[in-house]
């Protein structure tokens, strides 16, 4: 890309050579260890974020390993599948289109993406019982409850349909399953903090273009991001999905508030 640093252009080298080892030994490796599948996403992602500069802060408490959940959170950039990733195994449910794109539709299906037609009629309940059955054999689901990508400076409501996948994973037991909002914030560069046109800067949406968008990340040197853990909600049979996501997007909100003023929502 023309106007890179020499830094930036080793660190985009770098990413791109280690992503042709690390898929060559995901193709493998679903072949012959199955269960093990999901770590090597895990480290295609922490090296994404270690290339691409993105520094990660953690607050709150995430779901155990292995009980199985539905993450619900908002959605910023195409940045969000690699600093969700580089934190645990885990898989997301995307829009069917995403499997048809070059290089990251391959990449999606690695690791093992669920996706929805939102074209076709009734596809939300095939998908919900995919993400039900997931989360009762223990996996970590994430859906991005906007349903698209924001603009950086604000959240969009949550659309409520997608958590139904909850009620199909509980099917005929009177167990819960539990609901954890995260939130994603885009805080700064290098450091320091941004304000909202940096935050617009770094969201990928509308009509931008995914080339010009990396290289102005690569530019950036540093990105920081805070992922904030909400309090879970148990979601069984006496919980509405439309409950659950109020709850959801209301904390969201509130944890977004706060990583952008450094001051409690009240």
């Amino acid at each position: 890309m023309n106007g890179l640093s020499a830094g930036a252009l080793c660190r985009l080298l770098l990413l791109g050579s280690g992503t042709l080892v690390l898929v060559l030994l995901q193709l493998v490796t679903r072949r012959v260890l199955p269960a093990r599948a999901g770590t090597l996403p895990l480290r295609f992602h922490r090296l994404a974020c270690f290339c691409l500069g993105v520094r990660r802060r953690v607050r709150g408490t995430p779901p155990p390993p292995g009980m199985g959940a539905l993450i619900v959170a908002n959605h910023v950039s195409w940045l969000d599948i690699c600093v969700l990733g580089a934190e645990r195994e885990l898989s997301f449910v995307a829009k069917s289109e995403v499997a048809g794109w070059p290089v990251i539709g391959f990449l999606a299906n690695l690791q093992h993406t669920v996706y929805i037609d939102r074209q076709r009629r009734g596809a939300t309940a095939g998908v919900a019982a995919a993400m039900g059955a997931r989360i009762a054999a223990g996996e970590d689901v994430v859906l991005f409850a906007e349903g698209t990508t924001g603009d950086g400076t604000r959240i969009l409501p949550f659309r409520s349909s997608l958590l139904g996948a909850a009620h199909q994973a509980i099917g005929n037991s009177e167990a819960d399953v539990i609901v954890y909002p995260l939130t994603i914030t885009y805080t700064g560069r290098r450091g320091l903090p941004g304000g909202r046109a940096d935050r617009a800067a770094l969201a990928w949406y509308g009509d931008t273009e995914l080339a010009p968008h990396l290289k102005y990340v690569l530019a950036c040197g540093a990105v920081d991001v805070e992922l904030v853990w909400g309090a879970p909600i148990a979601m069984g049979r006496a919980t509405s999905r439309k409950e659950a996501a109020r709850r959801a997007e209301a904390m969201v909100r509130a944890a977004r508030s706060e990583a952008v003023t450094g001051r409690p929502a009240t």
